[in-house]
């Protein structure tokens, strides 16, 4: 089993910036890859980036230059840093793992942003 736990969402005003962590625990070990996904109401839960165990990233495309994803192998943690933030980011952002072909999630973290 491994267990997630996000932290860092809140509220922010356009134009700014948060960064959001997820820790690791348990079974860590030969974790393949980590993401953040993110669901806003009324809309499916879309993947925001992914981070493999030898740092390769994939964004998807619409954020590509905002956000940036990165990994501290050694704390089992990923982060998350979101800068220009847009109303549209708006969503519960969701911690991801995969390990033996297994995802494992995180209860969420929500960042609404709003002037």
């Amino acid at each position: 089993q491994v267990h997630l736990v996000e932290s860092g969402g809140g509220l922010v005003q356009p134009g700014g910036s948060l960064r959001l962590s997820c820790d690791a625990s348990g079974s860590t070990f030969s974790i393949d890859a980590m993401g953040w996904y993110r669901q806003a109401p009324g809309k499916q839960r879309e993947l925001v980036a992914s981070i493999t165990s030898d740092g390769n990233t994939n964004y998807a495309d619409s954020l590509k230059g905002r956000f940036t994803i990165s990994r501290d192998n050694a704390r089992n943690t990923v982060y998350l840093q979101m800068n220009s933030l847009k109303p549209e980011d708006t969503a519960a952002y969701y911690c991801n793992a995969v390990r033996s072909h297994i995802y494992y999630w995180g209860h969420g973290t929500q960042v609404t942003v709003s002037s």
